[in-house]
């Protein structure tokens, strides 16, 4: 009798643990709107000081800070050069990039910073607030461009996106301030031969003499 009491104690028991199993929530899935994330990285549990290894530091003095109970990345605003670092896999095409960015602008002088893909010489989407424009830049050269009225002071994010296509890859860009993201690219580019492999990369230019400020890096697949 008594084994057979135990045996229904415990039919019962595997029974509620199965309808908890049922009824607890899904954990979210690390997938994007386009597809799976693979890098993603907000500071907030990586110690203060230099960028770890897994950045790779092209030139400039980056370091995570702590502003506001929040961390990031701070590039200082001086030397006046052109600085960045690299993160992310290093892929040729199917990725989406993202950040955002922070700066000010000192008088009339004012920063510039872009976001990339495919490594140094690869895809940037740049902020150009002295002129009052978002760039496409392809290595150095800038492709297309288009009007944006920065507001000095506030996070700027960047979207940059390089997928394949029938007839070679296609390049999309934005760029936006506040928190509703546009729902169109505001530059595309179409191209026939994919780059090279290449990380994704963030890039700094304190024309303003003011500090740059990083967060939310992301990258994640997409399709073609």
């Amino acid at each position: 009798m008594k084994r057979c009491l135990m045996s229904l104690r415990h039919r019962v028991a595997l029974s509620a643990l199965a309808l908890s199993a049922l009824l607890m929530p899904a954990l979210p899935a690390r997938v994007g709107a386009e597809g799976r994330v693979v890098f993603e990285q907000n500071f907030e549990k990586l110690p203060k000081g230099e960028l770890p290894p897994e950045f790779l530091v092209l030139n400039g003095v980056f370091a995570i800070v702590e502003e506001q109970g929040s961390k990031l990345v701070e590039l200082p605003g001086s030397p006046l050069e052109d600085f960045g670092f690299l993160f992310g896999p290093s892929e040729a095409s199917g990725q989406e990039c993202g950040a955002r960015i922070f700066g000010t602008k000192q008088g009339r002088k004012f920063p510039t910073f872009a976001l990339g893909v495919n490594g140094v010489s690869g895809y940037k989407i740049r902020v150009a607030p002295a002129k009052k424009a978002i760039e496409l830049l392809k290595g150095d050269d800038v492709s297309k461009s288009t009007a944006f009225e920065w507001k000095s002071g506030e996070w700027t994010h960047l979207k940059l996106r390089v997928r394949k296509t029938s007839d070679g890859v296609k390049v999309e860009a934005k760029a936006w301030q506040g928190d509703k993201e546009p729902a169109e690219w505001a530059l595309s580019l179409d191209e026939k031969e994919p780059m090279p492999p290449g990380k994704s990369g963030a890039w700094g230019m304190p024309y303003a003499g003011t500090p740059i400020r990083f967060d939310d890096l992301r990258v994640q697949s997409v399709s073609p």
